[in-house]
């Protein structure tokens, strides 16, 4: 399970850095239009930061797996919906942002009270 993790991992550092790109050069101007620049990189960054996280727990915490999959949920509903308001300027999806902030915030809290 540990090696699918860390595949899943490492695909979402992967999408982090093409999303990054895409947006900075390709969306550039649909995102300034919709004035969504700053939420799809608020979104790369969450993302790239919580993939990273993933990466590491992947890879060393073995005992963590319900922390992974809290910092998983939080890059899909999170970056996911912020990803997508950027594109269809759809404001109403700002609603569901906080869904995947309280799975970060989960997640990390995970690593701090979980047995060891």
């Amino acid at each position: 399970m540990s090696i699918l993790l860390l595949r899943i991992a490492a695909a979402l550092c992967f999408l982090a850095v093409a999303l990054g790109a895409f947006g900075a050069h390709s969306l550039k101007q649909i995102l300034e239009a919709h004035g969504m620049l700053d939420v799809w990189n608020k979104a790369v960054l969450y993302h790239f930061i919580h993939a990273l996280a993933l990466l590491v727990l992947a890879l060393f915490g073995i005992a963590n797996r319900s922390a992974w999959w809290l910092l998983f949920a939080g890059i899909f509903i999170f970056s996911g919906s912020l990803y997508v308001m950027a594109l269809t300027n759809l404001h109403w999806l700002g609603a569901i942002t906080p869904i995947g902030g309280l799975c970060f915030l989960a997640g990390w809290a995970w690593l701090v009270i979980a047995p060891r």
